[in-house]
């Protein structure tokens, strides 16, 4: 029996509409998905890792990597193996279930993608997934990099198709679904998402949502960003995204792609508690671990752990952490159903 929840010709109309609905009405639909398809009270955790940065030769304006812009960041040399690992190693401490790693590269070397397979095949030996971020791929590059074992390849679209153009010249909107075919068809899962806060327009990132769910497998994982303005880059004077809007975006990824992992991902350290809670019900089951994403700061550790303690969230895979909830302090399907029929037999007051 076909699942009606699970499409893949949505119509940008149909995601309007839902991105234009009442905000409560938005969220109670994308929360009824969330808990269909996922536990609502489990993170799950990745470390994201720079291998490589710097001299990036691609002109996307908002990255701090790029070689164009005057930046603080230096050009760096390809990490050495041992320090992966343990960084590998403290993150699966730290609660850690998916390690990626990124490289401000174009496009793969032979040397390189022998350096990385090495990196992927010890990262997945310590027990995590694995994940890299690499700049573009070609269908024998995916195929070699499935053959070690990985289980993840990132590869952003950013934003819509017709506003794709006004943040990067250096490669095309096709480039990028090019790569995530060659992913896909190697049988490597799929991370893709965006970025708010470019200077899209809502319609933007509605088509951005379209494009991702209208794929013929729905992205695995979908990273969710918010800019972090870099000084240096075009983008370091844009408008900072609204809260809400950026909420509305979290709500329609969960209903255009109930199986995915949505994740907060870049510019969660400037998002209050509030903020994030809402996106958590909103259907964003997924954040990175760690002080710094690539070259950008991130939320602590420490205030990632008390918030997600203070919202009774456990850490998915980890079962000898401190922090987890025991089993009959969650919200079970039985105490959920009768929360109705507790508030229907309190008194209501008298009028006076």
């Amino acid at each position: 029996m076909k699942n009606l929840d699970i499409k893949n010709d949505w119509t940008v109309l149909e995601l309007q509409k839902l991105y234009d609905l009442p905000f409560n009405d938005l969220l109670w639909k994308s929360h009824e998905l969330h808990r269909k398809y996922h536990n609502p009270n489990e993170i799950q955790i990745s470390t994201l890792m720079s291998i490589k940065t710097g001299g990036c030769p691609e002109d996307c304006k908002y990255c701090s990597q790029s070689i164009r812009y005057d930046t603080d960041i230096n050009l760096e040399k390809t990490l050495p193996l041992s320090d992966i690992i343990k960084q590998a190693k403290d993150a699966k401490e730290s609660g850690a279930t998916r390690f990626c790693m990124g490289a401000a590269w174009r496009n793969l070397t032979k040397s390189n993608l022998a350096k990385v397979k090495e990196m992927v095949k010890e990262v997945k030996d310590l027990g995590l997934e694995t994940c890299v971020t690499l700049g573009m791929l070609s269908g024998t590059q995916a195929e070699e990099l499935k053959e070690v074992g990985l289980d993840y390849y990132n590869h952003n679209l950013d934003t819509s198709e017709e506003y794709y153009k006004k943040v990067v010249t250096t490669r095309t909107y096709q480039d990028r679904l090019d790569t995530l075919k060659h992913v896909r068809d190697a049988g490597v899962k799929v991370c893709s998402g965006g970025i708010l806060g470019l200077g899209e327009e809502n319609i933007d990132r509605v088509k951005l949502i379209q494009v991702l769910a209208n794929l013929e497998v729905h992205p695995e994982s979908v990273p969710i960003n918010r800019l972090v303005k870099v000084e240096g880059t075009p983008y370091f004077d844009n408008f900072d995204v609204d809260e809400f809007d950026f909420i509305r975006v979290i709500a329609l990824a969960r209903i255009a792609m109930p199986k995915a992992y949505v994740r907060l991902s870049a510019g969660r350290d400037a998002m209050n508690d509030q903020m994030q809670a809402l996106c958590f019900f909103a259907g964003a089951n997924s954040i990175f671990y760690g002080e710094e994403l690539l070259t950008t700061k991130n939320s602590t550790i420490d205030h990632d752990r008390k918030l997600l303690k203070k919202l009774k969230i456990n850490t998915m895979g980890n079962s000898n952490s401190s922090e987890k909830i025991e089993s009959d302090e969650l919200p079970t399907e039985k105490k959920l159903k009768d929360i109705p029929v507790a508030i229907n037999n309190i008194q209501k007051p008298h009028a006076s």
